[in-house]
């Protein structure tokens, strides 16, 4: 698989490489199975939410020894869906759980809604952001045995969820080791009434405001991006993101340029161009490669006090 198309320079390429390289050889890879693992079991919560005013459901895959290894504590990846879709569409429109068995991972699955994950522009009750952050994550580390740190916390996210999997990376690196994107839509702060339609335009103007206005600046990626100092790019998280070469211009072109700005910046990332749309035919293939990079970025204890480096 190539890291990216041929359309990009080679010395493009060569960066993103050289960029990739020398990250893998600072972390400690998760553990993972040699193959399939059977008993994955995955469970609906239901999330009384005062920052949204609603409860919001989230749907969680356990490892296959979660029952069994009961000292064990699990790194988590939180997955976040896209426009249009809700929390159970990961489990029922890929197959995710399946590929979930090879990794000794939890995966949590959350509804956004039409969010995009910010905190909106008008209203109190649009705090999804928040929510993510100060409610969602909480809960799930009081109901399951996570590792309550950095190193055990990876998102990432498809077309809204990659936009949203990306910001918070830059936002709260301390918060996360690893943010993904499979087909980002990061260039959902410039959208107009031509981009969203006249339908999705209303709700879409009472979350990020009008073009200009301050709640669009402040979750805006690239400026978020450009606006990084040397010391806090230090501390950023590790990024992969993909796009479909078949992808439409409002999500490819923006892809290839965040990923230009991060070879500015010098932050380590790793961009690919494939071949595929934007379709869950395509997202179901690249979940598969999101979960194998957050495992190899995460990690994993063996025993209360230890750390498992295998």
């Amino acid at each position: 698989m190539n890291e990216i198309s041929s359309k990009v320079p080679f010395r493009l390429k060569s960066a993103i490489a050289f960029l990739s390289i020398a990250v893998v050889m600072q972390v400690y890879p998760l553990a993972i199975t040699s193959g399939s693992v059977p008993g994955t079991s995955v469970e609906t919560i239901q999330l009384q939410s005062k920052l949204v005013n609603a409860t919001l459901p989230y749907n969680v895959i356990l490892p296959a020894d979660y029952r069994t290894a009961k000292t064990t504590r699990y790194p988590v990846l939180y997955l976040l869906h896209g426009l249009g879709g809700h929390y159970s569409d990961w489990l029922t429109r890929t197959n995710v759980a399946d590929y979930a068995t090879h990794y000794r991972m939890i995966v949590v699955m959350p509804e956004g809604n039409d969010s995009w994950y910010v905190d909106g522009a008008a209203g109190s009750n649009d705090k999804y952001e928040s929510y993510i952050l100060k409610e969602l994550m909480p809960d799930v580390d009081r109901r399951y045995r996570t590792i309550q740190a950095r190193y055990g916390r990876a998102i990432a996210g498809l077309s809204m969820g990659g936009y949203g999997a990306i910001k918070y990376g830059l936002k709260y690196p301390s918060t996360f080791a690893f943010a993904g994107s499979v087909s980002g839509a990061f260039g959902v702060t410039r959208y107009t009434e031509k981009e969203m339609g006249g339908a999705s335009w209303e709700p879409f103007l009472k979350i990020f405001g009008p073009v200009g206005s301050e709640t669009r600046k402040a979750n805006d990626v690239f400026e978020i991006t450009r606006a990084l100092t040397p010391g806090r790019i230090a501390s950023l998280p590790y990024f992969y993101f993909d796009c479909g070469t078949e992808d439409a211009a409002q999500h490819f072109n923006p892809n290839r340029e965040l990923s230009g700005i991060f070879l500015e910046k010098k932050i380590p990332h790793e961009y690919r161009e494939l071949p595929g749309n934007h379709s869950w035919q395509y997202w179901d293939q690249q979940v598969k490669e999101v979960l194998r990079i957050a495992a190899e970025r995460l990690r994993v204890p063996k025993t209360p006090g230890k750390l498992s480096h295998r």
